[in-house]
Protein backbone atom coordinates (compact mmCIF):
# COMPACT_ATOMS: atom_id res chain seq x y z
CA UNK A 1 0.00 0.00 0.00
CA UNK A 2 2.85 2.41 0.39
CA UNK A 3 5.33 1.07 -2.20
CA UNK A 4 7.14 3.47 -3.77
CA UNK A 5 5.56 6.51 -1.08
CA UNK A 6 7.86 9.42 -0.90
CA UNK A 7 8.06 8.68 2.40
CA UNK A 8 9.64 5.32 2.69
CA UNK A 9 13.16 7.41 3.58
CA UNK A 10 11.30 8.94 6.75
CA UNK A 11 13.53 6.57 9.07
CA UNK A 12 16.62 8.04 8.09
CA UNK A 13 16.03 11.42 7.28
CA UNK A 14 18.17 14.13 9.25
CA UNK A 15 16.22 17.34 9.30
CA UNK A 16 12.17 17.09 9.60
CA UNK A 17 10.06 20.43 10.15
CA UNK A 18 6.66 20.59 11.36
CA UNK A 19 5.24 23.71 10.21
CA UNK A 20 2.24 25.25 11.91
CA UNK A 21 1.43 23.85 15.76
CA UNK A 22 -2.05 23.70 16.83
CA UNK A 23 -3.95 20.41 16.93
CA UNK A 24 -2.19 18.81 13.92
CA UNK A 25 0.83 20.15 14.65
CA UNK A 26 0.95 18.55 17.91
CA UNK A 27 -0.40 15.67 16.05
CA UNK A 28 2.84 15.54 13.76
CA UNK A 29 5.34 15.89 16.88
CA UNK A 30 3.26 12.79 18.43
CA UNK A 31 3.61 10.71 15.48
CA UNK A 32 7.08 11.12 15.07
CA UNK A 33 8.49 10.90 18.45
CA UNK A 34 6.14 7.60 18.69
CA UNK A 35 8.47 6.03 15.92
CA UNK A 36 11.47 7.85 17.65
CA UNK A 37 11.97 10.92 14.83
CA UNK A 38 13.44 14.39 15.99
CA UNK A 39 11.87 17.19 14.75
CA UNK A 40 11.84 21.19 14.68
CA UNK A 41 8.82 22.77 14.90
CA UNK A 42 7.97 26.02 13.18
CA UNK A 43 5.29 28.58 13.59
CA UNK A 44 4.91 31.96 12.38
CA UNK A 45 3.33 33.26 15.56
CA UNK A 46 4.76 33.61 19.19
CA UNK A 47 2.56 31.93 21.13
CA UNK A 48 0.49 29.92 19.20
CA UNK A 49 -1.78 26.90 20.24
CA UNK A 50 -0.34 24.20 21.56
CA UNK A 51 2.75 25.49 22.80
CA UNK A 52 2.14 24.91 26.26
CA UNK A 53 1.88 21.53 25.96
CA UNK A 54 5.03 21.25 23.35
CA UNK A 55 6.82 22.31 26.26
CA UNK A 56 5.86 19.89 28.79
CA UNK A 57 5.69 16.98 26.71
CA UNK A 58 8.52 17.59 24.56
CA UNK A 59 10.81 19.80 25.48
CA UNK A 60 13.58 18.65 23.88
CA UNK A 61 11.90 19.69 20.64
CA UNK A 62 13.52 22.58 18.83
CA UNK A 63 11.70 25.71 17.98
CA UNK A 64 11.04 28.56 15.76
CA UNK A 65 8.65 30.82 16.21
CA UNK A 66 7.15 34.39 15.68
CA UNK A 67 8.08 33.99 11.55
CA UNK A 68 8.59 30.78 9.15
CA UNK A 69 12.41 30.34 8.59
CA UNK A 70 13.33 29.94 5.30
CA UNK A 71 17.65 28.65 5.88
CA UNK A 72 15.51 25.41 8.15
CA UNK A 73 13.00 25.11 5.43
CA UNK A 74 15.84 24.74 2.94
CA UNK A 75 17.42 22.23 4.90
CA UNK A 76 14.42 20.31 5.56
CA UNK A 77 14.27 16.47 3.72
CA UNK A 78 10.28 16.77 4.71
CA UNK A 79 8.21 19.52 5.90
CA UNK A 80 5.02 18.25 7.48
CA UNK A 81 2.20 20.84 7.13
CA UNK A 82 -0.66 21.69 9.04
CA UNK A 83 -3.86 22.63 6.81
CA UNK A 84 -4.29 26.26 8.12
CA UNK A 85 -1.03 27.26 6.61
CA UNK A 86 -1.82 28.32 3.01
CA UNK A 87 0.76 27.05 0.12
CA UNK A 88 0.94 30.04 -1.55
CA UNK A 89 3.00 31.27 1.58
CA UNK A 90 6.32 32.46 0.27
CA UNK A 91 8.33 30.07 2.01
CA UNK A 92 6.21 27.29 1.15
CA UNK A 93 5.75 28.04 -2.48
CA UNK A 94 9.84 28.46 -2.64
CA UNK A 95 9.88 24.90 -1.18
CA UNK A 96 7.51 23.19 -3.66
CA UNK A 97 9.23 24.77 -6.37
CA UNK A 98 12.39 23.31 -4.65
CA UNK A 99 10.85 19.95 -5.71
CA UNK A 100 11.19 19.47 -1.73
CA UNK A 101 8.51 16.88 0.17
CA UNK A 102 5.59 19.26 1.66
CA UNK A 103 3.36 16.53 3.19
CA UNK A 104 -0.16 17.09 4.57
CA UNK A 105 -1.41 14.74 8.22
CA UNK A 106 -3.14 12.67 5.59
CA UNK A 107 -0.18 11.20 3.70
CA UNK A 108 1.52 10.44 6.30
CA UNK A 109 -1.45 8.54 8.42
CA UNK A 110 -2.33 6.86 4.57
CA UNK A 111 1.55 5.82 4.87
CA UNK A 112 1.47 4.64 8.37
CA UNK A 113 -2.37 3.04 8.94
CA UNK A 114 -2.50 -1.03 8.49
CA UNK A 115 -6.77 -0.86 8.32
CA UNK A 116 -9.23 0.33 5.59
CA UNK A 117 -9.14 4.23 5.06
CA UNK A 118 -12.85 5.77 4.31
CA UNK A 119 -12.11 9.25 3.37
CA UNK A 120 -14.98 11.69 3.10
CA UNK A 121 -15.04 15.15 1.87
CA UNK A 122 -17.07 17.59 -0.01
CA UNK A 123 -18.04 21.28 0.32
CA UNK A 124 -20.80 21.06 2.79
CA UNK A 125 -22.05 17.91 5.48
CA UNK A 126 -18.69 15.97 5.73
CA UNK A 127 -18.88 16.49 9.39
CA UNK A 128 -22.47 15.28 9.26
CA UNK A 129 -21.68 12.79 6.76
CA UNK A 130 -18.24 11.14 8.49
CA UNK A 131 -20.37 11.32 12.21
CA UNK A 132 -23.16 9.23 10.28
CA UNK A 133 -20.85 6.41 8.83
CA UNK A 134 -18.87 6.02 11.86
CA UNK A 135 -22.13 5.43 13.63
CA UNK A 136 -23.59 2.58 11.32
CA UNK A 137 -20.46 0.75 10.87
CA UNK A 138 -20.75 0.76 14.63
CA UNK A 139 -23.92 -0.29 14.91
CA UNK A 140 -23.33 -2.92 12.60
CA UNK A 141 -20.71 -4.77 14.80
CA UNK A 142 -17.23 -2.84 13.12
CA UNK A 143 -14.49 -1.44 15.05
CA UNK A 144 -13.92 1.76 14.11
CA UNK A 145 -11.91 4.76 14.73
CA UNK A 146 -13.46 8.33 13.36
CA UNK A 147 -11.54 11.94 13.35
CA UNK A 148 -9.46 13.58 10.70
CA UNK A 149 -10.61 17.21 9.85
CA UNK A 150 -12.94 16.62 12.80
CA UNK A 151 -12.69 15.48 16.27
CA UNK A 152 -9.31 13.64 16.88
CA UNK A 153 -6.56 14.53 14.30
CA UNK A 154 -5.90 10.98 12.26
CA UNK A 155 -2.39 10.57 13.41
CA UNK A 156 -3.73 10.77 16.83
CA UNK A 157 -5.80 7.85 15.78
CA UNK A 158 -2.45 5.90 15.22
CA UNK A 159 -1.91 5.87 19.39
CA UNK A 160 -5.15 3.54 20.05
CA UNK A 161 -5.68 -0.11 19.07
CA UNK A 162 -5.99 -1.23 15.37
CA UNK A 163 -9.75 -0.38 14.33
CA UNK A 164 -12.01 -2.37 11.64
CA UNK A 165 -11.87 0.61 9.63
CA UNK A 166 -10.79 4.37 9.91
CA UNK A 167 -13.47 6.64 8.92
CA UNK A 168 -11.75 9.86 8.05
CA UNK A 169 -13.42 13.51 7.39
CA UNK A 170 -10.63 15.65 4.94
CA UNK A 171 -10.27 18.94 3.92
CA UNK A 172 -9.15 19.91 0.51
CA UNK A 173 -6.18 21.19 2.49
CA UNK A 174 -5.21 18.26 3.22
CA UNK A 175 -5.30 17.01 -0.23
CA UNK A 176 -3.59 19.75 -1.71
CA UNK A 177 -0.46 18.57 -0.22
CA UNK A 178 -1.24 14.47 -0.21
CA UNK A 179 0.99 13.02 -3.30
CA UNK A 180 -0.15 9.62 -2.03
CA UNK A 181 -3.37 9.33 -0.24
CA UNK A 182 -4.39 5.20 -0.46
CA UNK A 183 -8.04 5.01 0.73
CA UNK A 184 -10.66 1.51 0.57
CA UNK A 185 -13.44 4.03 -0.08
CA UNK A 186 -13.57 7.52 -0.95
CA UNK A 187 -16.56 10.32 -1.57
CA UNK A 188 -16.68 13.57 -2.49
CA UNK A 189 -20.27 14.78 -1.60
CA UNK A 190 -20.70 17.87 -3.40
CA UNK A 191 -18.45 21.14 -4.48
CA UNK A 192 -19.92 24.31 -4.59
CA UNK A 193 -17.81 27.75 -4.15
CA UNK A 194 -15.61 27.72 -1.67
CA UNK A 195 -12.06 29.05 0.17
CA UNK A 196 -11.93 30.95 -2.84
CA UNK A 197 -9.77 33.31 -1.04
CA UNK A 198 -6.60 30.43 -0.93
CA UNK A 199 -7.45 29.02 -4.96
CA UNK A 200 -6.59 31.38 -7.68
CA UNK A 201 -9.55 29.72 -9.96
CA UNK A 202 -12.79 27.79 -8.61
CA UNK A 203 -11.21 25.02 -10.89
CA UNK A 204 -8.13 24.90 -8.38
CA UNK A 205 -10.53 24.39 -5.98
CA UNK A 206 -12.66 21.36 -7.38
CA UNK A 207 -9.23 19.81 -8.51
CA UNK A 208 -8.32 19.62 -4.92
CA UNK A 209 -11.09 17.99 -3.96
CA UNK A 210 -10.91 15.36 -6.53
CA UNK A 211 -7.63 14.26 -5.25
CA UNK A 212 -9.52 12.14 -3.19
CA UNK A 213 -10.56 9.46 -5.29
CA UNK A 214 -7.22 9.40 -6.91
CA UNK A 215 -5.55 6.10 -4.71
CA UNK A 216 -9.11 5.35 -3.90
CA UNK A 217 -10.43 1.26 -4.53
CA UNK A 218 -14.39 2.32 -4.25
CA UNK A 219 -15.40 5.42 -5.15
CA UNK A 220 -18.97 7.34 -3.72
CA UNK A 221 -20.46 9.61 -6.12
CA UNK A 222 -23.27 12.20 -6.05
CA UNK A 223 -24.99 11.96 -8.84
CA UNK A 224 -26.48 15.28 -8.64
CA UNK A 225 -23.22 17.04 -9.17
CA UNK A 226 -21.43 16.11 -11.90
CA UNK A 227 -18.37 18.55 -10.48
CA UNK A 228 -17.62 16.14 -8.24
CA UNK A 229 -16.98 12.95 -10.05
CA UNK A 230 -13.57 11.41 -10.95
CA UNK A 231 -12.05 11.56 -14.20
CA UNK A 232 -12.51 8.28 -14.21
CA UNK A 233 -15.29 6.65 -14.35
CA UNK A 234 -14.76 3.43 -15.03
CA UNK A 235 -13.52 2.06 -11.61
CA UNK A 236 -15.87 0.50 -9.06
CA UNK A 237 -18.61 2.53 -8.19
CA UNK A 238 -21.37 3.20 -6.07
CA UNK A 239 -23.84 6.81 -6.30
CA UNK A 240 -26.42 8.38 -4.43
CA UNK A 241 -28.56 10.99 -5.31
CA UNK A 242 -32.47 12.79 -4.72
CA UNK A 243 -33.60 11.14 -8.19
CA UNK A 244 -34.81 7.22 -8.15
CA UNK A 245 -32.16 5.27 -8.05
CA UNK A 246 -31.27 2.16 -10.62
CA UNK A 247 -30.13 -1.31 -9.94
CA UNK A 248 -27.37 -1.06 -6.70
CA UNK A 249 -27.92 2.82 -6.43
CA UNK A 250 -29.13 4.77 -3.53
CA UNK A 251 -31.88 7.72 -4.17
CA UNK A 252 -34.99 9.05 -3.14
CA UNK A 253 -38.53 7.73 -4.53
CA UNK A 254 -41.99 8.65 -4.23
CA UNK A 255 -44.53 6.65 -4.12
CA UNK A 256 -48.36 9.01 -3.34
CA UNK A 257 -47.48 11.05 -0.76
CA UNK A 258 -45.12 9.26 0.95
CA UNK A 259 -41.25 9.61 0.09
CA UNK A 260 -38.78 6.92 0.63
CA UNK A 261 -34.54 6.22 0.65
CA UNK A 262 -34.66 3.71 -1.41
CA UNK A 263 -31.79 0.94 -2.64
CA UNK A 264 -32.36 -0.01 -6.30
CA UNK A 265 -36.01 -0.56 -6.23
CA UNK A 266 -36.02 -1.49 -2.85
CA UNK A 267 -37.63 1.06 -0.38
CA UNK A 268 -35.36 1.49 2.85
CA UNK A 269 -37.29 4.04 5.09
CA UNK A 270 -39.86 6.66 4.55
CA UNK A 271 -38.45 10.41 5.26
CA UNK A 272 -40.92 10.68 7.46
CA UNK A 273 -39.53 8.61 10.52
CA UNK A 274 -36.19 10.98 9.96
CA UNK A 275 -35.53 13.57 12.91
CA UNK A 276 -33.42 15.48 10.38
CA UNK A 277 -35.34 18.33 8.08
CA UNK A 278 -35.01 18.56 4.33
CA UNK A 279 -33.88 17.33 1.10
CA UNK A 280 -30.01 18.41 1.80
CA UNK A 281 -30.07 15.95 5.10
CA UNK A 282 -31.84 12.69 3.17
CA UNK A 283 -28.83 13.37 0.57
CA UNK A 284 -26.22 13.02 3.87
CA UNK A 285 -28.23 10.11 4.88
CA UNK A 286 -28.20 8.29 1.45
CA UNK A 287 -24.70 9.17 0.68
CA UNK A 288 -23.93 7.83 4.64
CA UNK A 289 -26.05 4.61 3.26
CA UNK A 290 -23.60 4.14 0.30
CA UNK A 291 -20.28 4.23 1.95
CA UNK A 292 -21.27 1.95 5.15
CA UNK A 293 -22.89 -0.60 2.73
CA UNK A 294 -20.17 -0.80 0.09
CA UNK A 295 -18.07 -1.62 3.13
CA UNK A 296 -20.16 -4.56 4.30
CA UNK A 297 -22.77 -2.62 6.56
CA UNK A 298 -26.02 -4.23 6.76
CA UNK A 299 -29.66 -1.98 6.00
CA UNK A 300 -31.20 -3.04 9.40
CA UNK A 301 -28.37 -1.52 11.84
CA UNK A 302 -28.19 1.46 9.62
CA UNK A 303 -31.38 2.47 9.67
CA UNK A 304 -31.72 2.29 13.14
CA UNK A 305 -29.20 4.69 13.48
CA UNK A 306 -31.07 6.86 10.99
CA UNK A 307 -34.06 7.09 12.58
CA UNK A 308 -32.35 8.24 15.93
CA UNK A 309 -29.90 10.45 14.32
CA UNK A 310 -30.95 14.37 15.19
CA UNK A 311 -28.23 16.17 13.66
CA UNK A 312 -24.93 17.81 14.53
CA UNK A 313 -24.83 20.88 16.26
CA UNK A 314 -24.60 23.74 14.20
CA UNK A 315 -26.19 22.47 11.25
CA UNK A 316 -29.79 23.30 10.71
CA UNK A 317 -29.78 22.71 14.53
CA UNK A 318 -33.56 23.31 15.77
CA UNK A 319 -33.62 26.05 18.73
CA UNK A 320 -36.65 26.61 20.01
CA UNK A 321 -39.86 28.06 18.85
CA UNK A 322 -41.53 31.24 19.80
CA UNK A 323 -44.97 32.70 18.91
CA UNK A 324 -45.49 30.11 16.14
CA UNK A 325 -41.45 31.46 14.52
CA UNK A 326 -39.09 28.62 14.24
CA UNK A 327 -35.53 29.55 14.72
CA UNK A 328 -32.34 27.44 13.02
CA UNK A 329 -29.11 27.51 14.00
CA UNK A 330 -27.17 26.45 10.96
CA UNK A 331 -23.70 28.56 11.68
CA UNK A 332 -21.61 25.66 10.39
CA UNK A 333 -23.10 26.93 6.71
CA UNK A 334 -20.30 29.08 5.95
CA UNK A 335 -20.35 29.06 2.23
CA UNK A 336 -22.90 29.62 -0.37
CA UNK A 337 -23.06 26.36 -1.19
CA UNK A 338 -24.32 25.15 2.46
CA UNK A 339 -26.84 27.96 2.62
CA UNK A 340 -28.43 27.33 -0.15
CA UNK A 341 -29.00 23.68 0.57
CA UNK A 342 -30.07 24.87 3.74
CA UNK A 343 -32.93 26.76 1.65
CA UNK A 344 -33.60 24.40 -0.64
CA UNK A 345 -33.84 21.73 2.61
CA UNK A 346 -36.57 23.92 4.15
CA UNK A 347 -38.15 24.35 1.12
CA UNK A 348 -41.61 22.46 1.12
CA UNK A 349 -41.04 21.70 4.60
CA UNK A 350 -42.00 24.69 6.43
CA UNK A 351 -45.30 26.10 6.45
CA UNK A 352 -44.37 30.08 6.50
CA UNK A 353 -41.69 31.95 4.61
CA UNK A 354 -37.94 32.39 5.65
CA UNK A 355 -35.88 34.97 7.27
CA UNK A 356 -32.33 34.55 6.68
CA UNK A 357 -29.15 35.79 8.50
CA UNK A 358 -26.18 36.44 6.42
CA UNK A 359 -22.89 37.64 7.11
CA UNK A 360 -19.39 37.65 8.15
CA UNK A 361 -16.18 36.81 5.87
CA UNK A 362 -17.19 36.07 2.37
CA UNK A 363 -13.58 34.34 1.54
CA UNK A 364 -13.92 35.81 -2.05
CA UNK A 365 -17.86 34.72 -2.46
CA UNK A 366 -20.03 35.81 -5.27
CA UNK A 367 -23.77 36.50 -2.95
CA UNK A 368 -25.23 36.74 -6.31
CA UNK A 369 -25.72 33.66 -6.44
CA UNK A 370 -28.46 33.30 -3.69
CA UNK A 371 -30.22 35.47 -5.45
CA UNK A 372 -32.15 32.46 -7.27
CA UNK A 373 -33.44 30.58 -3.89
CA UNK A 374 -33.70 33.61 -1.62
CA UNK A 375 -36.83 34.89 -4.56
CA UNK A 376 -38.48 31.42 -4.22
CA UNK A 377 -38.50 30.71 -0.94
CA UNK A 378 -37.26 33.90 1.63
CA UNK A 379 -39.32 36.40 3.12
CA UNK A 380 -36.65 38.55 3.86
CA UNK A 381 -32.80 38.80 4.85
CA UNK A 382 -30.99 40.48 7.44
CA UNK A 383 -27.39 41.08 7.22
CA UNK A 384 -24.51 41.87 9.72
CA UNK A 385 -20.69 41.63 10.09
CA UNK A 386 -17.56 42.39 7.56
CA UNK A 387 -19.64 41.02 4.39
CA UNK A 388 -22.70 42.60 5.41
CA UNK A 389 -23.07 45.64 2.96
CA UNK A 390 -21.80 43.92 0.39
CA UNK A 391 -24.54 41.10 0.75
CA UNK A 392 -27.10 43.45 0.71
CA UNK A 393 -25.92 45.14 -2.37
CA UNK A 394 -25.44 41.87 -4.02
CA UNK A 395 -29.46 41.19 -3.25
CA UNK A 396 -31.11 44.93 -3.69
CA UNK A 397 -34.40 44.95 -5.00
CA UNK A 398 -34.78 40.64 -4.55
CA UNK A 399 -37.05 41.21 -1.26
CA UNK A 400 -36.86 43.01 2.46
CA UNK A 401 -33.19 43.51 3.61
CA UNK A 402 -31.82 45.00 6.96
CA UNK A 403 -28.52 45.18 8.00
CA UNK A 404 -27.89 44.98 12.00
CA UNK A 405 -25.42 46.91 13.49
CA UNK A 406 -24.07 44.22 15.30
CA UNK A 407 -25.24 40.86 15.63
CA UNK A 408 -27.78 41.41 18.50
CA UNK A 409 -29.45 44.03 16.48
CA UNK A 410 -29.23 41.66 13.54
CA UNK A 411 -31.22 39.04 15.28
CA UNK A 412 -33.93 41.76 17.08
CA UNK A 413 -34.39 42.72 13.34
CA UNK A 414 -34.87 39.35 12.14
CA UNK A 415 -37.41 38.36 14.84
CA UNK A 416 -39.23 41.59 13.87
CA UNK A 417 -39.57 40.69 10.09
CA UNK A 418 -40.67 37.08 11.30
CA UNK A 419 -45.12 36.47 11.75
CA UNK A 420 -46.32 33.46 12.88
CA UNK A 421 -45.72 29.81 10.63
CA UNK A 422 -41.86 31.85 9.62
CA UNK A 423 -38.74 30.30 10.35
CA UNK A 424 -35.67 32.11 11.23
CA UNK A 425 -32.62 30.84 9.62
CA UNK A 426 -28.42 31.48 10.70
CA UNK A 427 -27.10 30.31 7.44
CA UNK A 428 -24.47 32.96 7.13
CA UNK A 429 -22.88 32.12 4.12
CA UNK A 430 -19.76 32.98 5.55
CA UNK A 431 -17.11 32.57 7.71
CA UNK A 432 -17.24 34.06 11.23
CA UNK A 433 -13.46 35.41 12.33
CA UNK A 434 -14.98 38.74 12.20
CA UNK A 435 -17.10 38.54 15.06
CA UNK A 436 -16.66 35.43 16.57
CA UNK A 437 -13.64 32.82 17.66
CA UNK A 438 -14.98 30.18 15.13
CA UNK A 439 -18.23 28.60 13.57
CA UNK A 440 -19.36 27.40 16.84
CA UNK A 441 -19.04 30.58 18.95
CA UNK A 442 -21.17 31.93 16.69
CA UNK A 443 -23.91 28.75 16.77
CA UNK A 444 -23.68 29.36 20.67
CA UNK A 445 -24.21 33.31 20.78
CA UNK A 446 -27.10 33.13 18.12
CA UNK A 447 -28.79 29.93 20.51
CA UNK A 448 -28.18 31.97 23.72
CA UNK A 449 -30.03 35.05 22.42
CA UNK A 450 -32.88 33.07 21.22
CA UNK A 451 -33.65 31.14 24.65
CA UNK A 452 -32.97 34.55 26.12
CA UNK A 453 -35.64 35.77 23.75
CA UNK A 454 -37.88 33.10 24.56
CA UNK A 455 -38.06 33.76 28.28
CA UNK A 456 -38.71 37.15 28.07
CA UNK A 457 -41.49 36.43 25.15
CA UNK A 458 -42.76 34.33 28.12
CA UNK A 459 -43.20 36.80 30.72
CA UNK A 460 -46.43 38.49 31.01
CA UNK A 461 -46.68 41.51 29.21
CA UNK A 462 -47.70 44.83 30.77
Amino acid sequence: MTQGSRLDGLSSAKHIVVLGLGPTGLSFVRYLHSIGINCTVNDSRLEPPGLHELSEHFPNTKMILGQFDEQSLADAEFIFISQGIATQEPAIAKALARGQAVVSDMELFAHAAKAPIIAITGSNAKSTVTTLVGQMLTAAGKQVLMGGNIGIPALDLLQQAQPDAYVLEVSNFQLDTSAYFPTTIACVLNISPDHLDRYEHYSDYIAAKLRIYRDCEKAIINRDDPVAWPSDLGRVMTSFGSDKPNVGAFGLETIGDQTYLSFGSTQLCPVSELKILGRHNWQNALAALAIAYSFGATFAPMLEILRTFTGLKHRCQWVATIDNVHWYNDSKGTNIGATLAAIQGFSGVITGKLILLLGGIGKGADFSLLANAIDNHVKGVVVFGKEGPDIAQALANKLPIAEGINFDDALAKAAAMATAGDTVLLSPACASFDMFKHYEHRGEVFTAWVLNYAKTRSQPQG
